[in-house]
């Protein structure tokens, strides 16, 4: 008699489940919905609801600092992106405010033509559109590049502060 075995194991290794667990949780956080099998869909629903739980409780004053670093480290076991962690913590957290609970949603599509798989759609409930998560990718990625070209600047003007002293040395 086999008692409690509460993990969903997708005829995986654990190294191997969880690393794609964390992807498929990454994926659905930055795209709002992905495609995959319903099993699949059933377990990282799981994962999803209570990394959302979890940025939610980060949105209360009554936490104390350390609670709310904790909370965002137990995610990061999980979205090693920090990217997709701020838009975890900052953006799709703040709209569940309000909900007490059932983030997401799994939305059966039919087969996979090549192994008759059952799949599913799974889907963040309150999700951005298409065109408004493009301006989001874009308003990062030019914060991102502004960024890099600070600290491409200060490097370069810190190797040139360096190498007049290295000259006078010698």
């Amino acid at each position: 008699m086999i008692k409690g075995n509460k993990v969903k194991h997708l005829n995986k290794k654990v190294g191997h489940r969880q690393a794609m667990l964390g992807n498929l949780v990454q994926s659905l956080f930055y795209h709002e919905n992905i495609t995959t099998t319903v099993a699949k869909a059933k377990v990282t629903r799981q994962i999803a609801e209570k990394l959302i739980t979890r940025a939610r409780a980060n949105q209360k004053d009554s936490l104390t600092q350390a609670q709310k670093v904790h909370n965002l480290r137990e995610a990061a076991k999980i979205v090693t992106d920090k990217e997709i962690l701020h838009k975890l913590f900052n953006d799709i957290a703040p709209r569940f405010t309000t909900r007490p609970g059932g983030y997401t949603r799994i939305l059966r599509v039919g087969q996979r033509i090549s192994d008759a798989s059952e799949m599913a759609l799974l889907q963040l409930v309150e999700r951005k559109e298409l065109a408004q998560l493009k301006d989001d990718r874009a308003a990062v990625r030019a914060a991102r590049n502004k960024k890099a070209g600070k600290k491409a600047a200060k490097k370069t003007a810190a190797k040139s502060e360096k190498e007049p002293k290295e000259k006078k040395k010698k």
